[in-house]
């Protein structure tokens, strides 16, 4: 009955567009441009676009907000904490919105910004979340401190394995270089480093992912194991690290990190 499509914007931003194909209603995530949304609806004449659902403030995810709301009349839903231009309902952490007859369950995971949060539907196993947890990545801190996004990663770790993970910029393969560069020894990275090579090459996207594939390859996700302790130890040299202690020497690498 659903069918999520990436509508690529920018030079590595995706829009998501949840599809209901039985009632040819659809909602779309973070629209920083309101172009590729416009262009998909024209191309599609009978469809609604009823919800646009928005993850934090910055421009490259709402900069399609207005221009969409004035088209079509659909409804913004956004964090309750920034400032989200033509914003209808505010969001924060345990509040619940209904988007094309489901039930969507809403995080607050500050961190890359103050207010940013995430959208999870569990029947249908959707994580729409933004710039916080990447495939094989998380989002830079712009606002938040390394203990917020520790956290709020934590808490999406914690959602079943089986999650579909739909982050909204196209980094995995840089993430993974890092990921090698932490773990080299990992079998599931470097497993998967090969997969989405091979992916980029023929011109395929690296998404979604799941949070099981997450736990088994992203080193924000796996700061209590050994082997990334230890290359930090190689690199920083040896002491005892709390995990978001861990957390902030990886995210400070992976800020000047240049794959060799």
């Amino acid at each position: 009955m659903f069918q999520i499509d990436a509508l690529p914007a920018f030079s590595d931003n995706y829009i998501w567009l949840i599809q209901d194909n039985q009632q040819h209603r659809c909602a779309v995530v973070d629209p920083g441009d309101a172009a590729p949304v416009l262009a998909w609806l024209e191309a599609h004449g009978d469809w609604q676009l009823s919800d646009i659902l928005i993850t934090h403030h910055h421009p490259d995810h709402i900069g399609g907000i207005a221009r969409l709301k004035q088209a079509t009349g659909a409804r913004v839903c956004g964090p309750a904490r920034e400032n989200i231009p033509a914003r209808d309902l505010a969001l924060d952490e345990g509040a619940r919105v209904e988007v094309l007859g489901r039930s969507f369950l809403i995080y607050a995971v500050p961190g890359h910004t103050l207010g940013h949060i995430a959208y999870h539907q569990a029947e249908e196993g959707w994580l729409f979340c933004g710039d916080t947890l990447f495939a094989a990545g998380c989002g830079r801190l712009f606002e938040g401190t390394p203990q917020q996004m520790h956290d709020s990663l934590q808490r999406l770790a914690a959602l079943p394995g089986a999650t579909q993970v739909y982050c909204t910029h196209e980094y995995t393969l840089s993430n993974l270089h890092f990921a090698h560069a932490v773990e080299p020894a990992n079998p599931a990275i470097a497993a998967r480093l090969a997969e989405v090579a091979a992916w980029r090459a023929a011109g395929r996207i690296s998404l979604p992912s799941t949070i099981a594939l997450e736990l088994a390859t992203n080193p924000f996700l796996r700061c209590l194991e050994t082997s990334v302790k230890e290359k930090l130890d190689e690199r920083d040299g040896p002491r005892q690290r709390r995990a978001d202690e861990v957390f902030s020497a990886l995210r400070s690498w992976k800020d000047n990190f240049k794959a060799g």
